[in-house]
């Protein structure tokens, strides 16, 4: 087997008996020994149960009888969702590590999609930072240049996919999470649309989503289709797709009208190699017979952003499960304590403006253009273990690269919209860059038969970093 394989095809193998769901998962156990120590990508392992789902996932197999989709293939969970029986720390000191005892929606679909789950990788704490480093588990390198990050906070299952240590990850998405570690470790990385995939508590005032990073397109839908099974018990969910997500692969999208910006919503500077990349997928789209100009779409006032900066983000630090708060990174001690200067009506209205802003912005699309089209950060990865330590020494403060990380990718959580990034461009250093598509409502469907069509003109499910092959 070749670990940079998709997890569709690896499942495809395993149901024709052509690979044994042990051989997969000892390949890969194998790789996480030889590489990890040098990455950081997981915190937590479970070698023996992983090899034991593999036996029995082989035994399986044997017996001819009906598997389900993903049948034997392994796959990490990020550190901050929850699997009965293992820890889950949120990256955090100030966290226990005792085991946890309920499933999160979305893993309990993975595993019932025939998943085995392989390990926990790393993340920052609690969530609300653009990097992968902590106190507790210390900093995931990029597995491009070791020297850099691999983004966050779904870092950890990035660098593990980029690295081969995994054919997909788990991961999670409320301000980019998804979408700028795999524009920093040359992955495809989907962000779907509110609702979409299920959760018990939709975190960040909605705008967070679970999800998962991986190199194919293919799996990024089929992906898709398993975990976006709706939850009957939810508040909402997301309206049912006109066929399986999986079956947009390789599908005419028709002429599109695709909105080009690569001046950052927030006005911060972009890096050349950033504009080269949003550059390098508007010159292809256009050559696939798309409408590609240049737009200036209105996006949320600055009251709004800081309503969900100063007000729900801190807010949501007291939903998370400290056993010990005094130990929380020094800028996340900040945060919580701005939480409780300020009052319930102050939040009340920072969402209603919210609200009211995602639908003017919402409507921009199929009114003005139908797809956006914009680099995936606004600067190139930075180099590992500074943003947290700027964040730390001035929690409060303006911080550039991390304000340039999050400045095209914010507004699709706030507003709820799917997005997709794409790995097109790499620095002459060979170190990836990202571009991102935006989709209307609920079109997940969009970004994956305009990535499908990409794909092979980019050639990236077989770039690899030279020192993982």
């Amino acid at each position: 087997m070749n670990p940079f394989d998709s997890a569709v095809s690896l499942a495809q193998a395993v149901r024709s008996k052509q690979v044994s769901p042990v051989e997969i998962a000892q390949e890969y156990l194998r790789r996480i020994d030889r590489y990890d120590p040098e990455i950081n990508a997981f915190v937590w392992r479970n070698d023996e149960e992983v090899l034991q789902a593999a036996k029995d996932a082989e035994d399986a197999v044997m017996s001819d009888g009906k598997l389900p989709a993903f049948h034997g293939v392994p796959i990490p969970v990020k550190d901050f969702n929850s699997v009965a029986g293992q820890p889950n720390t949120y990256g955090s000191v100030g966290v226990s590590d005792a085991p946890r005892t309920e499933t999160d929606l979305s893993i309990e679909r993975l595993q019932q999609s025939g998943f085995l789950l392989m390990g926990r990788t790393n993340a920052p704490e609690m969530g609300p930072m653009s990097v992968t480093e902590n106190q507790r588990y210390g900093i995931t390198r990029n597995p491009w240049d070791l020297r850099l990050s691999p983004g966050g906070s779904s870092g950890g299952g990035a660098a593990a996919v980029a690295g081969g240590l995994a054919p997909v990850a788990q991961a999670s998405d409320g301000g980019g999470s998804i979408r700028m570690p795999s524009s920093a470790c040359g992955l495809v990385g989907l962000k779907p649309s509110r609702g979409r995939v299920p959760m018990r508590v939709p975190a960040w005032e909605h705008s967070a989503t679970d999800g998962a990073v991986t190199r194919h397109v293919e799996d990024a839908a089929a992906l898709l289709d398993v975990m976006s099974v709706p939850d009957l018990l939810g508040w909402y969910h997301a309206p049912v797709p006109e066929r399986p997500f999986a079956e947009e692969v390789g599908r005419e999208t028709g002429r599109l009208r695709v909105g080009l910006l690569v001046s950052a919503p927030t006005g911060v500077p972009v890096d050349d190699e950033c504009v080269a990349a949003a550059k390098a997928l508007a010159h292809v789209l256009e050559g696939l017979g798309h409408d590609v100009s240049p737009v200036e779409p209105r996006f949320f006032s600055l009251d709004a952003a800081r309503a969900f900066v100063d007000l729900v983000v801190p807010a949501a630090l007291h939903l998370t499960p400290y056993d010990d708060p005094d130990l929380a990174e020094p800028y996340l001690q900040v945060l919580r304590a701005q939480a409780l200067s300020r009052n319930s009506a102050e939040y009340a209205q920072g969402v209603a403006l919210l609200h009211l802003e995602s639908r003017e912005i919402i409507a921009q699309w199929g009114r003005d253009f139908d797809v956006l089209l914009t680099p995936t950060m606004a600067c190139t990865p930075p180099p590992a273990g500074t943003v947290v330590q700027d964040k730390n020494a001035d929690p409060t403060g303006f911080r550039m690269t991390e304000t340039q990380m999050i400045s095209f990718t914010f507004f699709a959580n706030l507003t709820g919209l799917p997005a997709i990034s794409l790995p097109v461009h790499r620095t002459a250093a060979g170190v990836p860059v990202g571009a991102q598509l935006v989709g209307a409502p609920f079109d997940e469907a969009c970004l994956i038969r305009l990535a499908s069509a990409v794909e092979s003109v980019f050639g990236w499910t077989t770039t690899l970093p030279d020192a993982f092959r």
